[in-house]
């Protein structure tokens, strides 16, 4: 008798590996339909990872998102997983207990069946209230295998990986090759391994495609036990997503396994519907990169889920970077060199950093760390002059154990900013949060929704979820496709555009809250031609005022979104307020993490320029800080 090896369709990873967005609620119901039709499909992953806060970002509400999306299929009999990253639960930071009990309770009144967990570090304890709360809840636990290459990451140690998480509650595992680095041979060892050990525990293998690797590793999962194989469908297939259904479906055919006949009649209808939505907007946010196979990836380890955002990110990042290279006459960097310099990066500092495994956040983390370090390098800056908040609590075990050992260079570091490793429970860092989102929500006059959906996402997404209420995430949305629309990028919002060439002083005083100042102002190379274009004047660093005063101005160190705080226990510095060298001024949301900006020297405030959440640009002043 044939083997019987069930498909999944990974709908919600087949955007997020590809682009930014997800499609709207109304294209989400109207494609469900097609999807139950094409007849092959055991499951579906419908929400979960970054869906909630994508559909906060996109102006819609993620709650009636994910109930209209499941309904069709559990109606039909299929099974609706998510993905949720343990500690982390939606986000890229831990979370209180409290609001991840309430996610998994939540989350199956809304339709869905399964949770994939995984935990980013591998570190099986983390898992442990995930695996609780999913069966409390009602839905299966399902402990996800981040899978990695490295020395420390071999075959024994996923096997034994998944001994833990099925001590620790776990029902199913699913072999998460995120990267698609994981060899097939060493696929195939794993599943056996764990299968030999626990035969009645289902086994789901989820390869992206990213390397190459994923079909082969798909069939070796198969031929050594494995029961679901995850698959994508074009236009969203191969590149940084999985293979295609029709590929995975022949091969296993091919090799003698049983598997449900596919409808192609609804498998065109479900392509053509996926190609409109991305004809309609969502093509604006998917790098043609990102359709492609990438064997460089092999070396770094990258992730698909990531590498969305980072083509994104790459193309901001290096527009500002030439342009800092421009105004001093250096050469500027190709969208290639810039990239393997990144990989390169990842590869040097990932055994520095400890080995965490290459998955959401934590590839995030390890390469926002490359990247600044690339471009605080090209700037003549040491390496590790910039690490964000989120990788120094990865770093010091505020998040689990790293696998391997940190960097002594990293530990001095740490030392010299008053940073210590942390000892003790981790979910006692996070204390219960649902109260205090539940008083700012009687505050604003917001009602909790039904069972409780609005305020759980409010406290797990609270800045995005009050630019969704106060609308801001839609108009900031349909000002960015008018600018896509109409073929220009536009300049970025609080950004300075390019004057023409002024005839103006180059010195003059200014009265600044009754204080005067002799200010020296600095308009570029005047000699060149009027028709070239010329970069915005940048404003002094510092200047002395004719009392003996003198002020300095912070300037962002990178693009992003300005915030004055990054969570809602902290107090937002303001005007007039007294600082401290070494304190937090304000953060900057670049590349999914809060980059904090630091005094320099102790001062007064005196100026914040941007509001809370706009977007600034590289060495945009944002605060202007009184010094003796």
């Amino acid at each position: 008798m044939k083997k019987e090896i069930k498909l999944c369709l990974i709908y919600r990873d087949m955007w997020q590996s590809s682009g930014k967005y997800m499609p709207r609620v109304d294209q989400l119901v109207r494609i469900a339909e097609p999807i139950i039709d094409m007849g092959c499909f055991a499951r579906v992953e419908t929400n979960g990872g970054g869906f909630e806060q994508i559909q906060l970002l996109a102006g819609e509400n993620p709650n009636t998102a994910v109930r209209k999306w499941t309904k069709p299929f559990n109606e039909a009999g299929i099974q609706t997983q998510m993905l949720e990253r343990g500690l982390n639960a939606l986000r890229m930071g831990p979370v209180a207990a409290d609001i991840r009990r309430l996610m998994f309770k939540l989350k199956k009144k809304q339709g869905t069946d399964i949770s994939r967990s995984f935990d980013g570090l591998n570190y099986a304890p983390n898992l442990e209230l995930s695996f609780r709360y999913a069966k409390e809840a009602g839905m299966i636990a399902q402990g996800a295998l981040c899978i990695t290459h490295s020395r420390l990451h071999t075959v024994d140690y996923f096997i034994n990986l998944a001994d833990q998480f099925i001590e620790l509650g776990a029902q199913e595992i699913a072999i998460k090759d995120m990267a698609g680095i994981g060899r097939p041979v060493s696929i195939g060892r794993m599943v056996k391994g764990i299968k030999d050990r626990h035969p009645e525990v289902l086994v789901q293998y989820h390869g992206h495609s990213t390397t190459g690797f994923s079909v082969a590793s798909s069939l070796e999962a198969a031929r050594n036990g494995a029961d679901i194989i995850d698959v994508g469908m074009e236009p969203l297939a191969w590149g940084t997503g999985h293979a295609d259904l029709l590929t995975v479906h022949a091969m296993l055919v091919d090799a003698g396994f049983s598997v449900p006949d596919i409808n192609m009649k609804a498998y065109m209808k479900v392509r053509t519907l996926s190609q409109e939505f991305i004809d309609d907007f969502l093509g604006y946010y998917i790098s043609p990169r990102n359709r492609q196979i990438n064997a460089l990836v092999i070396g770094p380890g990258l992730p698909g889920g990531m590498m969305g955002s980072l083509m994104s990110d790459l193309d901001k990042h290096l527009k500002s970077l030439n342009n800092w290279l421009e105004k001093r006459g250096q050469e500027t960097l190709t969208q290639d060199e810039m990239l393997v310099r990144l990989f390169d990066e990842v590869e040097y500092i990932w055994p520095k950093l400890g080995y965490p495994p290459l998955v959401t956040p934590y590839s995030q983390y390890v390469k926002n760390v490359a990247q600044m370090n690339v471009i605080q390098m090209i700037k003549g800056q040491p390496r590790w002059s910039m690490i964000d908040e989120n990788t120094w609590n990865m770093l010091l075990g505020k998040t689990g154990q790293l696998p391997g050992p940190l960097d002594p260079e990293l530990l001095d570091l740490a030392k010299q900013q008053d940073r210590y490793p942390f000892q003790g429970n981790l979910q006692d860092l996070y204390p219960d949060e649902l109260e205090l989102f539940a008083r700012r929500m009687e505050e604003k006059g917001w009602d909790y929704g039904e069972d409780d959906e609005e305020l759980f996402e409010f406290a797990m997404h609270p800045q995005q979820y009050e630019e969704y209420r106060s609308g801001q995430a839609r108009d900031r949305l349909e000002k960015e496709l008018m600018k896509f629309r109409n073929g220009s990028e536009g300049t970025a919002p609080g950004a300075t555009p390019s004057p023409a060439i002024p005839v103006a002083p180059k010195e003059m005083r200014i009265t600044v809250n009754g204080e005067s100042y002799d200010v020296k102002i600095a308009y570029g190379d005047q000699s060149a031609e009027p028709s070239a274009p010329k970069a915005a004047p940048q404003p002094e660093s510092h200047v002395t005022n004719g009392n003996g005063d003198s002020y300095d101005d912070v300037a962002s160190p990178l693009e992003g979104k300005f915030h004055l705080t990054k969570d809602p226990s902290q107090r937002a510095i303001k005007i007039g307020d007294k600082i401290k060298q070494g304190q937090p001024l304000a953060y900057i949301e670049s590349m999914k993490v809060y980059n904090a900006i630091t005094a320099e020297k102790d001062g007064i405030v005196i100026e914040i320029f941007p509001r809370p959440g706009d977007e600034v640009v590289e060495d945009q002043v944002i605060l202007r800080i009184k010094t003796q």
